[in-house]
């Protein structure tokens, strides 16, 4: 199926590149091969342009960009891993789509995003900062490393952006049970059927588990939570058709999900990087399927996760935004307005998620909106000694086609609601990040869910 989306965009060459901005190196040639022009149809190691460069060098953050140009022109397919430091399986499987061998176009890889957090093993840097909330849309990235990452997807204007992250647990129909096993996208119809195609035939290939399934899912909205993601300022903002994939990280090898990783982004830029016929990168099954274990199910996801899939409905058109995903209706955290100055974001507030389904619930039932807000103000963005208290306030949720009847926390971080009331006081003793959920249900049984991570050090 060749995409209608994908535009020739322009091919930058490394040869000479100085880019301006937050800490893009001057490019240093790795590698530079010429085409074998008695052959102009075939494409070997010897056919390919490889180079290389740093983004701030000699700083903590300092990264390496990777970027293979093959002898037919073609899209720019950029990916990138390791936003999260503790998602191995994404940036080893894009160190491992760095070595391919394309046939057309530009490939642009990333696989250490996030160097401090990968050394740490940890989701966030040494300050506590989630690397994956730094790039608003219309607007600059928040840190110095954003702004690095940022430059480079403005110089090389990407057709196609693909960021690889691992969850802990299995999407079930609200965030606390993890967002694994997915691939979610921008919002075009062309678009989420590649997403669609793509689940299918690694499904098909790789996954002998129906709970292992890849689902898809749309990016959440603008102005919605999670907001602040590489993909959704990459569509919004360069018009990039933009994927975020997700597996799980638990119970799976990470042989295995590396293969999965490499296989979806190989389907994914199979017409823009391999137009010529089926791509050979080495991702086959480790055994046959019907030798597969079947797996226990996955702990409930312990960290903040990135664009679950509420629902799998076409979008409106009139919502739609040439071609924008601005209305994406799978927000992890959405809500349809701004978040409380105070507050961390709301949740699945457009009614459509799958926990809503209650035959009862009018179809034109408006949900409620989960907010919280925190004394001290902003406390998702702080960090905390061990014992502080911290006081998590839900009297800011609203319920436009109802009165709100329940407010229930998961404090626990065990995928249970295990606190109730409008406010609720927090004081964490160990250290590290946690995850604490809000529930809130209207009259008509509609609901939804917010979330917001406390950072102690």
């Amino acid at each position: 199926m060749q995409r209608d989306s994908i535009s020739r965009r322009t091919v930058l060459s490394l040869s000479g590149l100085a880019v301006t901005g937050a800490g893009i190196a001057t490019g240093t040639q790795v590698q530079t091969q010429t085409q074998d022009q008695s052959d102009p149809g075939s494409t070997d190691e010897a056919d390919l342009s490889r180079s290389s460069f740093t983004i701030l060098e000699g700083t903590g953050g300092e990264t390496t960009v990777n970027v293979t140009e093959a002898p037919t022109d073609g899209p720019t397919v950029f990916v990138i891993g390791g936003i999260h430091g503790n998602e191995t399986a994404g940036y080893i499987a894009a160190e491992e789509i760095t070595e391919w061998t394309i046939d057309a176009g530009t490939l642009v890889t990333l696989p250490r995003a996030n160097p401090v957090a990968i050394e740490r093993t940890t989701r966030v840097n040494d300050e506590g900062v989630d690397l994956n909330r730094q790039f608003p849309e219309g607007s600059d990235p928040g840190t110095e490393l954003a702004t690095a990452i940022w430059d480079v997807l403005s110089e090389f204007d990407p057709d196609i952006v693909i960021d690889l992250h691992e969850s802990r647990g299995i999407y079930a129909g609200d965030p606390v049970d993890g967002v694994g096993q997915g691939i979610f996208h921008s919002r075009r119809d062309d678009v989420a059927q590649l997403a669609a195609d793509t689940a299918n035939a690694v499904n098909d290939t790789y996954i002998d588990n129906s709970n292992r399934a890849f689902q898809t899912g749309y990016h959440s909205a603008p102005g919605n939570d999670p907001s602040g993601l590489l993909v959704h300022k990459a569509s919004r903002d360069l018009n990039a058709d933009t994927f975020l994939v997700e597996t799980v990280s638990t119970q799976n090898e990470l042989e295995t999900r590396v293969t999965w990783h490499s296989a979806i982004v190989e389907h994914l830029a199979s017409d823009a990087l391999f137009p010529a016929g089926e791509p050979d990168n080495g991702h086959e099954p480790d055994k046959p399927l019907d030798e597969e274990e079947e797996p226990d199910d996955p702990p409930a996801n312990e960290e903040e996760p990135d664009d679950p899939p509420a629902n799998e409905e076409e979008p409106d058109e009139t919502e739609l935004d040439d071609g924008d995903d601005s209305s994406g209706e799978n927000g992890d955290d959405g809500d349809d307005g701004e978040d409380d100055e105070n507050g961390a974001g709301s949740g699945d507030n457009d009614g459509s998620d799958d926990s809503n389904g209650d035959s009862d619930i009018p179809a034109d039932h408006t949900a409620p909106t989960a907010t919280i807000r925190t004394e001290p103000a902003n406390a998702a963005d702080r960090t905390f000694a061990p014992d502080e208290t911290v006081t998590l306030d839900a009297t800011c949720s609203g319920a436009p086609d109802g009165e709100l009847v329940s407010y229930e926390w998961s404090i626990q971080n065990d995928g249970t609601y295990d606190e109730s009331g409008q406010t609720v006081d927090v004081t964490v003793s160990a250290t590290g990040e946690h995850r604490v959920l809000l529930r809130v249900t209207d009259d008509a049984g509609a609901h939804d869910t917010a979330e917001l991570t406390l950072t102690v050090n």
